[in-house]
């Protein structure tokens, strides 16, 4: 058994905003309740069969199935439907941590339709690739998935 190693602990949070040609109520259903449709294949964890589930309720969970193997993405903390929603996750080593994420996900009606804007603050081992990673692997899911779904699609 090798000995054990100190790490630091620190803090990090991002921001960002997508700008989304739909009303909220729209982009809402999309987030809430339909995110097989615009789920992207590389984001599934397990392999691309696996299934990512949201359960839009207080302690419900954000997970991907795969057969017998299962990954918990995050808890989810508060909804207030068609505003916003706040989620609990973890980052075990192997992904990166031990750190833990605390990410909203708010909709603010625009002159154009809605505005996404996702913050995620981070605490724990984390570093400025792993920041890095998250922030651009959300803004790509909500783009190109979410974004792109919604605005080319009468789901």
């Amino acid at each position: 058994m090798s000995p054990a190693k100190i790490c630091d602990a620190l803090v990090a949070q991002y921001e960002f905003e997508i700008d989304i040609d739909a009303p909220p109520s729209r982009v809402w259903k999309a987030l809430a309740d339909q995110l097989s449709d615009w789920w992207l294949p590389d984001f599934h964890m397990l392999g691309e069969d696996s299934i990512v589930t949201l359960e839009p309720k207080p302690g419900g969970r954000l997970y991907e199935e795969a057969g017998d193997r299962g990954l918990l993405w995050y808890t989810v903390l508060s909804v207030v439907p068609n505003e916003a929603m706040s989620l609990a996750g973890y980052c075990t080593p192997e992904w990166g941590g031990p750190c833990s994420t605390l990410l909203t996900l708010r909709l603010t009606a625009s002159e154009t339709g809605t505005t996404l804007s996702v913050s995620d603050a981070l605490y724990g081992k984390v570093s400025d690739g792993q920041i890095d990673s998250l922030q651009s692997g959300w803004r790509k899911l909500f783009s190109e998935g979410l974004k792109k779904t919604v605005e080319s699609s009468a789901l």
